[in-house]
């Protein structure tokens, strides 16, 4: 298996990646499908668009904006191309039209608010977060039809392709990578026998797809992104969009410890850091999917802290990411992402282990100790839940970014000091994470049905 660390971690928009950023792109690739099909059909037979959310999306796509998403994609934008642009106002200039815009002139009708269907009554088997898109003729038949699962990180498969999946992600075949590892236990085995570190096999891997100075101005570029949702997120004030009027706390949390320092502590850094980027997640402005929006805030605050108390260099900070990213690619071969498939101990939890991972290795740790450290950090995610309160990604996902964040240093902490030496192997933790995912009720994997979504008293 390979998946590159620029697809891993990709620049878009909040507050989701797999309610907002998968069914954006989702969207424009079905346009793009209804374009090709007017292109070979007379006009006359094409009428009209729509789009009908399945599981998940239905259950919380209002709370992460999927409709928002799906009519943004209809029209042609991506998430990558939104990252810096005010949302809100494209929205509002957009959500009114009556029509998408095809080809020459030919335009077939949508209404963002009638054309868009929640249906919360059939899952689709194969994914929760499902959706189907349909093209109608003038008779209201269906004259093209696709079935999109978004299944986690911004990362969509169709119908077809999701059946033919081995593992619940498409990737590119291993075939061309000198280090083709599939497992933690491959990893470890290779890294003995070449003598080089994960980062160092995974940047090599990453050069037999693209070339070297590519592959660092991407990293470079996904840094930036990740440095620049810190700083934002650490000025911003205001109530956050969406209803349950929380207000941003990180700008406060950090000031107090720019006024204190000597009072402050690692996790109170940490907790600022990582509220900071999540906050700008739930406002819907850029992130960085790490691996997913819901857990955005981890990485880029462990990674900030490493450079600005640490003095990390801009080499240290590739490291970081090349060996963080080995590890996401295992997991999400292995098991899920997903919150929708295995709840938050796939987005946090992930997100943990690839942190500790990262700053394992820039710390000098060995290839046992990286692959101990993501272990230690993931294990003490296993069983956590996905249940946002109103469907926003905002409670708990906001705090629980910097206590992800935190387990993530003290997993480092342990692995180094234990010289990387431990009972449970990544491998089998990774397999324990799915198998919960798969006993896990519904209710907990991203609903809003069960958990702390429903157990906020009215006064």
């Amino acid at each position: 298996m390979f998946i590159s660390a620029l697809e891993l971690f990709k620049i878009g928009i909040g507050p989701s990646s797999s309610h907002t950023m998968g069914p954006m792109i989702a969207a424009g690739d079905f346009l793009v499908l209804c374009r090709q099909y007017a292109e070979t059909h007379h006009s006359s037979s094409v009428h009209a668009i729509r789009c009908v959310l399945k599981g998940s999306l239905a259950y919380t796509g209002k709370g992460h904006g999927t409709d928002r998403a799906v009519t943004l994609g209809l029209h042609g934008y991506t998430p990558a191309g939104l990252a810096r642009t005010d949302i809100d106002a494209l929205i509002e200039r957009i959500w009114t039209d009556r029509s998408i815009k095809l080809e020459d002139g030919l335009k077939v009708a949508f209404s963002a608010a009638e054309d868009i269907v929640f249906d919360r009554d059939v899952t689709l088997p194969q994914h929760p977060n499902g959706m189907v898109f349909e093209l109608l003729d003038a008779s209201g038949a269906v004259v093209l039809s696709e079935t999109y699962f978004s299944i986690g990180g911004g990362f969509i498969v169709t119908l077809a392709e999701i059946d033919q999946l081995v593992a619940p992600l498409k990737m590119e075949s291993s075939v061309s990578c000198p280090y083709p590892f599939d497992s933690a236990t491959s990893m470890l085995d290779m890294s003995n026998a070449s003598g080089l570190s994960i980062a160092e096999m995974k940047r090599t891997n990453e050069l037999a797809y693209i070339p070297e100075h590519e592959l660092d101005a991407g990293l470079d570029a996904i840094w930036e992104a990740m440095r620049q949702c810190v700083e934002q997120g650490l000025i911003e004030v205001g109530t956050l969009p969406g209803g349950l009027e929380l207000p941003r706390r990180a700008r406060s949390l950090h000031q107090q410890l720019q006024d204190e320092p000597e009072q402050a502590s690692l996790n109170d850094w940490l907790c600022a850091y990582a509220m900071a980027v999540n906050e700008e997640n739930a406002a819907g402005h850029m992130v960085v999917t790490a691996p997913t929006n819901g857990a955005a805030g981890v990485i880029p605050a462990v990674l900030y802290y490493f450079v600005e108390h640490e003095g990390g260099t801009s080499g240290q900070v590739r490291e970081f990411l090349l060996a963080a990213s080995a590890i996401g690619g295992l997991i999400k071969h292995r098991s899920s992402i997903s919150g929708a498939e295995v709840g938050c101990q796939g987005e946090v939890g992930s997100a943990a282990a690839m942190a500790a991972a990262g700053l394992c290795a820039v710390r000098g740790g060995t290839a046992e100790e990286v692959e101990n450290a993501a272990e230690i950090a993931l294990e003490h995610h296993l069983g956590m839940t996905c249940d946002p309160v109103g469907g926003l990604v905002q409670v708990p996902c906001i705090e629980r970014n910097g206590f992800g964040a935190i387990k993530a240093y003290t997993a480092v902490s342990l692995a180094i000091r234990g010289g990387g030496q431990h009972f449970m192997p990544l491998d089998s933790c990774i397999a324990a994470m799915k198998q919960t995912g798969k006993e896990m009720s519904e209710k907990f994997k991203e609903t809003s049905l069960g958990g702390l979504a429903v157990s906020i008293t009215e006064c």
